[in-house]
């Protein structure tokens, strides 16, 4: 317990410092791509249509670019079954829209429990290289994916993982490149990371950036660091990896977190979580934070309370697209 209040108080530490080094503010008016990501499950276990949900995002939001994730759990239950039909459909309804696509790979994937490895493969690193392989093959032709996940923060100790391998990593990431030559996006923590590990092995670097969180000995709180924190951040990294490559927030927080899964709370405690004031306040923070794309979590969510009679959620990200779409 001692350990993490001492770590708390070296994070405000470091947001002091690195508030006063990245004083100047970003242009919130400047040109901003806002990218969703979808994953079908949840959406189902919201009680949702996910098929609804999901062309909603593009019919109604107007999203432009979307994040999806091709779960080995989905893809391949059994040893060398595999069953690409959900997934063929989410790409396809994309491309009929013109709208581009990041394709995440790995065991480590977005959405609790963050590892979805089948049963049967478990601890068989050449069969989790199988099918990402066999992934990569059968959609490198397909013109509206732009980028290739590899793992979703494979850095980050969270989730229910097996011992993390950089070895293995770097196996994936060098299979993926020798398949096909798109660019391959590694994640990781914009809080809680050192970025230069991840952001070194990607043509991209895509950080997440949360604002309220939980933790089973804090509770829920308030990241106390400032916009300027990322920005700082984004240049130090730079130092290590060079200045061509391109960062990106992945995953911008647009739902609760909490002790429980959305879908096991009501919809009460959901929004006294997540109240449309601070919803609104993240994406002014993540404005300030100076990138210009920003994939928002938490779509199937809001779907579910526009569904449930509180569509300020859903409008409010409509009217930001549409804005942004105008400039």
């Amino acid at each position: 317990m001692k350990k993490r209040y001492i770590f708390l108080i070296i994070i405000l530490l470091l947001a002091g410092a690195l508030a006063y080094l990245g004083r100047a503010t970003a242009d919130p008016n400047r040109p901003i791509t806002w990218g969703v990501t979808f994953e079908k499950d949840f959406a189902a276990k919201l009680g949702l249509d996910w098929q609804a949900a999901y062309l909603a995002i593009f019919d109604d939001l107007k999203i432009e670019k979307i994040r999806l994730a091709a779960r080995w759990t989905e893809i391949e239950p059994r040893e060398g079954e595999y069953s690409f039909t959900e997934l063929d459909w989410q790409i396809e309804q994309a491309a009929k829209r013109d709208v581009k696509i990041i394709l995440a790979m790995g065991q480590k994937l977005p959405r609790w429990p963050e590892c979805h490895t089948p049963g049967w493969a478990v601890g068989n690193e050449d069969a989790l290289l199988k099918y990402i392989e066999t992934t990569v093959k059968r959609y490198k032709n397909n013109a509206a994916i732009i980028a290739w996940q590899v793992e979703n923060e494979p850095f980050l100790p969270f989730g229910k993982c097996p011992p993390f391998d950089v070895n293995l990593l770097d196996e994936e990431i060098a299979l993926v490149k020798k398949l096909d030559n798109r660019p391959i996006i590694m994640t990781d923590s914009g809080e809680l990371s050192i970025w230069v590990r991840a952001a070194k092995r990607g043509d991209i670097f895509g950080t997440t950036l949360y604002r309220w969180v939980w933790n089973e000995y804090l509770g829920s709180y308030k990241y106390p660091i400032p916009p300027s924190f990322f920005r700082v951040k984004e240049r130090i990294t730079r130092w290590f990896v060079g200045q061509e490559k391109s960062f990106i927030v992945i995953e911008l927080q647009g739902e609760p977190w909490t002790h429980k899964q959305i879908y096991e709370i009501s919809i009460e405690e959901q929004m006294k979580l997540m109240p449309l004031a601070e919803f609104n306040e993240i994406i002014d923070y993540a404005k300030q934070a100076g990138f210009n794309e920003y994939y928002l979590w938490g779509a199937e969510w809001w779907y579910y309370l526009s569904k449930n009679g509180h569509s300020e959620y859903w409008e409010k990200v409509k009217e930001l697209i549409d804005s942004n779409r105008q400039n």
